[in-house]
């Protein structure tokens, strides 16, 4: 009986030559991530009484959320961990002007198939879209870990999607993981393991299947994977000296569930607030005025949306009485799309546009929402307060719907924008 992906990933990880759902078992991590966090990562370590890391080259240090601080105590935490970076001699060191996290993590090559990654940031199930098995853990956990070289995990039962079918014009793969969560419920993978298999998976591109395994964690996954492929192994190419290779699960592997997607029957999907399982296809939502538009975060903000985006919008203009904030993922997309001519797009368009930051994303420094404003956003969370007021409201959509609502001032369709 063969393995899945998390079942091969934490055999090979604690030293087994199998492992199965159920089991617990201390794995040795490849990558430790952490962010603004590792203010508090290092804080606990201190308070620990531990002033070394197991392993310093393997962990990645950066600085996305409040990028610049917007406040005193920002300051202060982004102080603290420039001085805790060069304490314990971390030198996969990114200071504030690199991007977000999940977005320079593979692009800086620190993602490999096969690879064992925790994160002190929820969305770190992202690098399953290059058949890692990363997932978010909380600081003591993360501080363990760094001290350690190590963490505990408890082999997690397997879920697959299978996507057939190709994707209508106009509907991404943001749909895709909206319309599971609104089927199958935010609940559907709580503490499992998911795979996206099928010929669906395989067409999408590796940006497309980071946005699902960004989102993975909205519908409880532990792990969130694409097998890796050729098209995996092209994007990590020149990004990292380390060799890569093809990964996927046994052809044997055991699941606990199976289910199909026809991704050619799909329409373009919203999620209501103030849940990412409240989820209706845009045609269903009825006229909802939106103030304010935002195109940006680890979900949706790598070159591929922002084209897309900007195909929309190209000799048009947002509607007057709603705002356009775009905040391309990392400063290599950002060149990428002022070269490319998006730039100038947005800007016509009557866009602002953002340096690389999480900040409008979660509410913390900028594009903030005033009581009863309303938000379309191609983010990955829509909770009471997430951007803003909690007397606000926020909606998820692809980059392609986010672009046509701010054309027309409303929740609109991209089909028939």
């Amino acid at each position: 009986m063969g393995m899945t992906m998390a079942e091969k990933i934490l055999a090979r990880a604690s030293g087994k030559d199998r492992v199965k759902a159920g089991d617990y078992v201390t794995a040795r991590v490849d990558r430790i991530m952490s962010h603004d966090s590792f203010a508090s990562v290092s804080g606990a370590m201190e308070k620990a009484g531990i002033h070394r890391v197991a392993e310093a080259e393997k962990i990645v240090v950066l600085l996305d959320h409040q990028v610049p601080p917007g406040s005193l105590a920002g300051a202060e935490r982004y102080k603290k961990v420039r001085e805790a970076v060069k304490k314990f001699g971390i030198q996969n060191w990114y200071d504030w002007n690199t991007g977000i996290c999940h977005q320079i993590m593979p692009e800086k090559g620190h993602v490999l198939p096969g690879d064992l990654i925790i994160g002190s940031d929820s969305h770190t199930t992202t690098y399953g879209a290059f058949g890692a098995a990363s997932t978010g853990m909380g600081m003591s956990d993360a501080a363990y870990a760094a001290a350690t070289g190590k963490q505990w995990f408890r082999v997690p039962e397997t879920i697959q999607f299978f996507l057939r079918g190709s994707l209508p014009p106009r509907v991404m793969s943001k749909d895709v993981l909206l319309y599971i969560a609104g089927k199958y419920t935010a609940e559907v993978a709580q503490y499992k393991a998911v795979e996206f298999l099928g010929p669906g998976a395989r067409a999408m591109s590796v940006s497309s299947r980071m946005t699902m395994s960004n989102m993975g964690v909205e519908i409880g996954a532990k792990f969130a994977f694409f097998e890796a492929d050729e098209k995996t192994l092209e994007f990590l190419k020149g990004r990292t000296p380390q060799p890569a290779a093809r990964f996927g699960p046994d052809p044997d592997a055991v699941y606990e569930a199976v289910y199909e997607v026809d991704l050619s029957t799909l329409e373009p999907q919203v999620a209501l607030p103030h849940t990412v399982d409240n989820v209706k296809p845009v045609g269903q939502v009825g006229e909802i005025r939106i103030d304010q538009c935002f195109l940006g975060s680890c979900t949706n903000a790598r070159l591929e949306d922002l084209e897309a985006a900007a195909g929309l919008l190209k000799g048009r203009r947002i509607h007057p009485q709603t705002r356009l904030i775009v905040s391309p993922a990392s400063t290599e997309v950002y060149r990428a799309a002022m070269h490319g001519g998006l730039f100038d797009i947005f800007l016509d368009a009557g866009a602002i546009i953002q340096n690389p930051t999480c900040g409008a994303c979660q509410g913390v420094h900028t594009g903030l929402l005033a009581p009863g404003e309303r938000c379309i956003a191609s983010t990955n969370r829509n909770f009471k307060g997430r951007m803003g007021s909690p007397e606000s409201e926020v909606y998820l959509a692809s980059p392609v719907t986010v672009a046509a609502s701010a054309l027309a001032g409303k929740i609109a369709d991209p089909r028939r924008a």
